[in-house]
Order: structure tokens, then C-alpha cells, then sequence
């Protein structure tokens, strides 16, 4: 059986400042309904329209952690890549995602600190208005080199 059986990330050495990735998602119902079942958070404003209206809303909103989870999987299966690890998220929910709303995520790397063998990347959200709805920062540890 070969050493290598799994596909590895981009080592810190291999990654630079302006490394760039876009990524366009949309959480269905679906996705939504999984959410709900693991975590038990029963909140009306994800799967009651009316009640989302009442406080204004379009319709019922995705759960900011779904788009959490958009950006932790980008850099676990993109930039880095697998191997990678997520040591902070810091993020900004600017306005509501909506069900079924297409959203991009751009991603950029701003910084590589090899010292710490870490990378920052900023990666901000914007629906398909062009409206930015995210902004977030992760430090992430590339897969280390054997």
C-alpha cells in the first residue's frame, strides 16, 4: 500500500502573500434542515417565513455558523487545503444570507508568518447583488512537510 494514500494542502513554504480563491455557495434547505437536526437549534427565524418577516426579513435567514462552515471547508479542502488546521476564525455577519441565495466567498492570503508557520487569510462574502454580507479573518496552520 503506497505512503500517500491522501491528497495534502499546500505546505507554508509553497503559499504567498496574495494567493487568491473564489468560491460560490448556496445553502439549500436541505443543508439547512442538517444543521438543525445536529445542533437541536430550533430558532423560527431559520425555518418559519412568516415569523422572519415579522422581524423584517425577506424570508427565514441561514445560520451564520453554515457560513462558517463554507469558509473552515474552503480552507480545509482549497487553500491550504487538506491537512490544514484552523486555529481562529474571527468573523462579521454584515447583513442576512437568505435561503437558496447564491453567495461568493473570495479568499485572499495577507499574511504568512513562517515563524509561527501559520497563514491569515481574509475572505469576504457579497450575494448576488454585490452586496457584501461577510467579512472574516483565519489563521490557519498549513499541512506541516515531513
Amino acid at each position: 500500500m503506497p505512503d500517500d494514500v491522501h491528497r495534502q494542502g499546500k505546505p507554508i513554504t509553497a503559499i504567498s502573500e496574495g494567493d487568491s480563491l473564489t468560491v460560490t455557495e448556496s445553502i439549500s434547505e436541505r443543508d439547512l434542515l442538517i444543521y438543525l437536526g445536529l445542533t437541536n437549534d430550533n430558532n423560527p427565524l431559520y425555518i418559519q417565513n412568516e415569523y422572519a418577516k415579522s422581524l423584517g426579513h425577506k424570508k427565514t435567514i441561514v445560520p451564520p455558523i453554515l457560513l462558517s462552515g463554507i469558509i473552515t471547508s474552503s480552507v480545509s479542502k482549497l487553500l491550504p487545503g487538506p491537512g490544514s488546521e484552523i486555529v481562529n476564525l474571527s468573523a462579521n455577519f454584515i447583513m442576512p444570507v437568505y435561503h437558496d441565495e447564491i453567495i461568493t466567498f473570495s479568499f485572499e492570503v495577507i499574511k504568512v508568518d513562517l515563524m509561527k508557520e501559520v497563514v491569515m487569510i481574509s475572505v469576504e462574502a457579497t450575494n448576488s447583488q454585490d452586496e457584501r454580507v461577510l467579512d472574516s479573518v483565519v489563521m490557519a496552520r498549513p499541512p506541516r512537510q515531513e
